[in-house]
């Protein structure tokens, strides 16, 4: 039986917790025994999903957590998933991936809507909702605050920012929105990781390794502890009706990110500039194929020679990511809440533990 005091806890519920950011939320509540119940609901099995030992023993502690697995955009799973009480639901569901048929990213909005509601009948105490900072309308170069202008400017956004209309539809839904930058971190497969994979295709190739724009365009950052630390915030703290960007200090942008990845892989790194981009930006469907066509297989093969034969990682880039969009986010309003990010900035050392984790996995070859 559990302690009282680990009864006085309170329980949570995550949609979507095999993901990558769920995978690093169950352990920073697990490592820090912040809560007494973890109800993990998703369609892939933890043993299905890709995950590093480092992030299983939470969900293998059956008087901790608990896993369904459940497809949340179908009536009957929701109702298996809301069965048991709990304090606080936070939702990381949606198709993150690029270049899916568009059914599977709207299923964002029909889930939030329908588990938004089972919340609301629940009475939660809190639903915390992690969106996307690509939600805003990209204004070169001016800073994107929470009250800027909303455009998103990619499918996963467009989703996302549809779940968000959805949710504040609910009526009596305690909500707090968080919107962070490109998140980063231990298990990463979308965010920085399809330009580190891009890395040993040219160092194979012996080419410079080249994006297109300058090394001026923006990729804010925010790491994956800072976003689990900002979630618990939220759950713990923040107060409904809220909406938080989550970016760090170091200001990321192309140049730095691709230094960094350059210096780790040893493979030099430069850009196509502003004539060459544009000519490229006139025809992006033949220039995102051409370059797709080109990595990927080469990727494929260096993955064959090291016996890696099953791998989520690709260094696939969707023509909405080489747009001349600039991703700047202020994240600082939330350190008014008291929150503090313990990872400032992007470091070429963060970039290479995320790489050693991949590859002790085997599911990234050594190069």
């Amino acid at each position: 039986r559990l302690s009282t005091m680990s009864e006085a806890k309170p329980s949570i519920l995550i949609l979507g917790g095999c993901g990558f950011i769920g995978r690093n939320l169950v352990k920073y509540l697990a490592d820090k025994k912040l809560c007494s119940r973890i109800i993990v609901a998703d369609k892939k099995m933890p043993t299905m999903a890709y995950m590093n030992e480092v992030h299983m023993p939470p969900y293998k502690n059956k008087d901790l957590l608990k896993f369904q697995q459940t497809d949340l955009s179908k009536d009957p799973h929701v109702k298996k998933a809301f069965t048991e009480k709990v304090d606080y639901v936070v939702n990381l569901c949606g198709e993150t991936r690029p270049a899916m048929p568009d059914d599977e990213y709207k299923k964002a909005s029909i889930i939030a809507q329908k588990c938004g509601a089972a919340a609301s009948e629940m009475k939660v105490k809190k639903w915390v909702e992690v969106s996307t900072a690509h939600v805003y309308k990209e204004n070169g170069s001016k800073v994107n605050t929470e009250s800027s202008s909303l455009d998103p400017w990619t499918h996963v956004a467009v989703s996302r920012l549809d779940a968000e209309k959805k949710l504040k539809e609910v009526k009596q839904l305690p909500l707090v929105t968080l919107r962070p930058a490109i998140v980063y971190g231990p298990g990463d497969r979308m965010g920085l990781t399809p330009r580190m994979a891009h890395a040993p295709v040219y160092k194979k190739e012996k080419e410079v390794m080249k994006f297109l724009w300058t090394e001026n365009l923006k990729l804010n950052t925010v790491h994956v502890d800072d976003v689990c630390a900002a979630i618990w915030l939220a759950c713990d703290k923040i107060e409904a009706g809220k909406v938080y960007n989550l970016a760090d200090k170091g200001d990321s942008d192309q140049g730095k990110v691709n230094g960094m990845i350059g210096e780790i892989f040893s493979v030099k790194t430069g850009f196509h500039g502003w004539m060459k981009s544009k000519a490229a930006a006139m025809m992006l469907d033949t220039v995102t194929n051409a370059a797709n066509e080109k990595h990927v297989p080469v990727f494929t093969t260096i993955c064959q020679e090291q016996k890696i034969m099953n791998t989520p990682i690709s260094p696939y880039l969707d023509k909405e990511l080489l747009k001349n969009k600039n991703l700047y986010v202020d994240g600082s309003a939330i350190e008014k809440e008291g929150f503090e990010y313990s990872v400032p900035k992007v470091t070429k050392e963060l970039l290479a533990a995320q790489l050693k984790f991949m590859q002790d996995q085997k599911i990234f070859p050594t190069v």
